[in-house]
């Protein structure tokens, strides 16, 4: 064997080496079509929560009075009618999710994720640690995401969205939230904790999770959305209540034979003791 021969051999083998003691770089693969699973918080998906339901949810004084204002018919107004859910929200939405990741041709790494539903923007999530605006920065219906891996489970901090609604039922959530998400997929089946911190409609973090199932063959229809004229009214009207004037606050705990305190809300609702406290 020629020095040539012999050289290129160690080089060969130096080469394999390097390669075997390099750590290998993973991450767990989010990408595809996810299906919401329907069942799980039904109301919430579809049709929405029922009039003065706030049960269990720690929202301020603030946020009680925004909430018994609403009415439904807000949603007829044409800055509304097609007005996406926000990055926070539309987890609840009743859309198919597909996620799409951005791959940096050199060094192999997920640079960024993109998540899309039905009735959404493009919601891009930052993973090259990049850091947030600052707090005068423009606020859009997706915010400004930015993500880490820790472990299998992907962490993303979501701030600068624009002020959106907790839950379809007028419990507001204002532009200075913060918002942590926590992925987490576990073979065909994807959980999502969102962790809400709202200094301005929250008493204490107010957290969620929601699950969707891969689906192959599944499709994000496009959302082709045409203002129209719903209802005739007035220029400038508003459909709202004035306070104390909401005839339908009361429904909800007459339906069920729940306790009118109960349903109204706040941070004592959410713990196990508050049931005592009832008693």
């Amino acid at each position: 064997m020629g020095r040539v021969q012999r050289a290129a051999i160690v080089s060969f083998l130096l080469l394999g080496a390097m390669f075997i003691t390099v750590p290998v770089f993973a991450q767990m693969d989010f990408s595809g079509e996810w299906n919401p699973i329907f069942y799980e918080d039904q109301p919430e998906r579809v049709a929405g929560p029922e009039i003065g339901d706030y049960t269990g949810i720690p929202i301020t004084d603030a946020a009680r009075v925004r909430a018994d204002s609403w009415k439904a018919s807000v949603q007829t107004l044409p800055e509304w009618q097609c007005r996406p859910h926000s990055a926070d929200y539309i987890w609840r939405g009743p859309s198919q999710l597909r996620v799409t990741k951005e791959v940096d041709p050199v060094t192999r790494k997920v640079s960024a994720w993109h998540a899309e539903w039905l009735r959404s923007v493009d919601n891009v999530i930052y993973m090259d640690g990049r850091p947030h605006p600052p707090d005068y920065a423009e606020h859009t219906w997706g915010g400004f995401a930015t993500g880490e891996m820790v472990g299998q489970t992907m962490t993303v901090t979501v701030t600068h969205l624009k002020e959106g609604y907790l839950r379809r039922n007028g419990l507001p959530r204002s532009d200075t939230a913060k918002i942590v998400e926590h992925w987490i997929r576990h073979g065909d089946y994807l959980t999502v904790a969102v962790i809400m911190y709202d200094p301005v409609y929250l008493a204490e973090p107010f957290v969620r999770t929601t699950d969707y199932r891969l689906n192959p063959g599944g499709l994000v229809a496009p959302y082709p959305c045409e203002v129209v004229e719903e209802i005739t009214r007035p220029k400038g009207s508003v459909p709202s209540w004035l306070p104390g004037k909401n005839p339908d606050l009361t429904e909800y705990a007459e339906k069920y034979g729940l306790p009118q305190e109960a349903t109204r809300g706040g941070p004592q609702t959410m713990y196990p003791e508050y049931r005592s406290k009832l008693k």
